[in-house]
C-alpha cells in the first residue's frame, strides 16, 4: 500500500479571493480533500479484482453487524484526509467514521465519511462516494462529495448554491407523488429492516418506484440534480450527510436531518433518525405518506 504522502493529484481551480474562513474558501478545500482522497484511493488495492481476492478477504472487517463492513481502504483514506487537513487547516478537528474525533475548541470541524458505499465499494460497483463537510456551530457550512469511480464533483456552501462539476444544480419540479421517484436505504440491523421495508411497501404503490443505491451521499446528490425527486432513510450518521444534505438543501431541496451526534429533532412524526430531502412540490405530501406508513416507528 502506498504511503499516504505519495497522493498529491490536481485539484480544483480557486473561484476567486475571498477569506480563509468563509463557506466558499471552506468549499475550496472541501473539494480538495476529496478530490485527493478519490485519487488515492482509486490507486489503492481494489477488494474485487479477482488476483487480489485472497489478500482482500483478510483486509475486511465488520462494525454493527456482519453486512457492516470496513476496509483497509476506509481507513486509509480517512488518514489521509486527516493529514490534510492538519496541513491545510491546523488547529482544525476531524471526525471521521473509522477513526471518531470531537470538536474539543475548534470552531471549524470537518466531517469525514472516507467511503460512504463500503459495500458497494467492496464488491465493485461504481455507487460509492468520499465525503466531507466543513461544520461550524453543529451546522454544515461547506461540503463535497466525489465518486471515485466517474471523478463527478459535487459540492455546496452555504448561501452559495450547489454544483456538479461546475454546472449549477437544481432540484427536480416534481409536483405529483404518485409520479416521484424516491430514493431510500435500508439498516444493517435485520431487525430493523423487517421495519423499512414495511414502511416502504406502504410508499411503493404511492410513487412512480423506488431507488436503493447504497450511499446516502449520493441519493442526496441525485436529489440535489434532479435524478430522483425525493429520498428517506432511517438510520445514517452524522458523515453520511453532513456534505449531501448541505448540496441537496442549496439546490433548493426541503432537507430534515436527524441531531449531528444523535440528538433528537423537533417531533414530526418522522422518527427521531430519520433523513429527508425531497423537491418542494412534494415533501408535504411525500413525509405525510411516510409517517401514515409508520415513519416514525422504523
Amino acid at each position: 500500500m502506498m504511503s499516504v504522502n505519495e497522493a498529491r493529484p490536481n485539484v480544483p481551480t480557486d473561484r476567486g479571493p475571498s477569506s480563509v474562513d468563509d463557506p466558499e474558501a471552506l468549499r475550496r478545500i472541501a473539494e480538495r480533500l476529496v478530490t485527493e482522497a478519490a485519487e488515492y484511493l482509486n490507486r489503492l488495492p481494489r477488494p474485487w479484482e479477482d488476483d487480489l481476492a485472497a489478500d482482500s478477504a483478510q483486509s475486511v472487517s465488520t462494525k454493527s453487524s456482519p453486512t457492516d463492513v470496513v476496509t483497509a481502504s476506509d481507513h486509509a483514506v480517512e488518514t489521509l484526509i486527516r493529514q490534510r487537513v492538519a496541513e491545510l487547516r491546523p488547529g482544525d478537528a476531524v471526525v471521521g467514521e473509522e477513526h471518531g474525533g470531537t470538536a474539543g475548541d475548534a470552531r471549524t470541524l470537518w466531517v469525514v465519511d472516507p467511503i460512504d458505499g463500503t459495500v458497494n465499494f467492496l464488491y465493485g460497483m461504481p455507487w460509492y462516494a468520499v465525503s466531507v463537510a466543513a461544520v461550524r456551530d453543529g451546522a454544515s457550512v461547506a461540503g463535497a462529495v466525489i465518486e471515485p469511480a466517474s471523478g463527478r464533483l459535487w459540492s455546496a456552501a452555504v448561501g452559495g448554491g450547489a454544483t456538479c462539476d461546475g454546472r449549477r444544480l437544481r432540484v427536480s419540479g416534481a409536483s405529483d407523488v404518485s409520479l416521484s421517484l424516491l430514493g431510500t436505504g435500508f439498516s444493517y440491523s435485520a431487525e430493523r429492516r423487517v421495519r423499512q421495508v414495511r414502511m416502504v411497501s406502504g410508499l411503493l404503490p404511492r410513487v412512480r418506484d423506488v431507488r436503493r443505491a447504497g450511499s446516502a451521499a449520493l441519493d442526496l446528490c441525485a436529489v440535489a440534480a434532479g435524478w430522483v425527486d425525493a429520498y428517506l432513510e432511517h438510520g445514517c450518521n452524522w458523515w453520511d450527510w453532513a456534505a449531501g444534505a448541505l448540496i441537496a438543501a442549496e439546490a433548493g431541496a426541503v432537507v430534515r436531518t436527524p441531531g449531528p451526534t444523535g440528538s433528537v429533532p423537533p417531533d414530526d412524526g418522522l422518527g427521531a433518525d430519520a433523513l429527508f430531502a425531497a423537491t418542494p412540490g412534494i415533501a408535504d405530501e411525500l413525509s405525510a405518506l411516510a409517517r401514515e406508513h409508520g415513519a416514525a416507528s422504523v
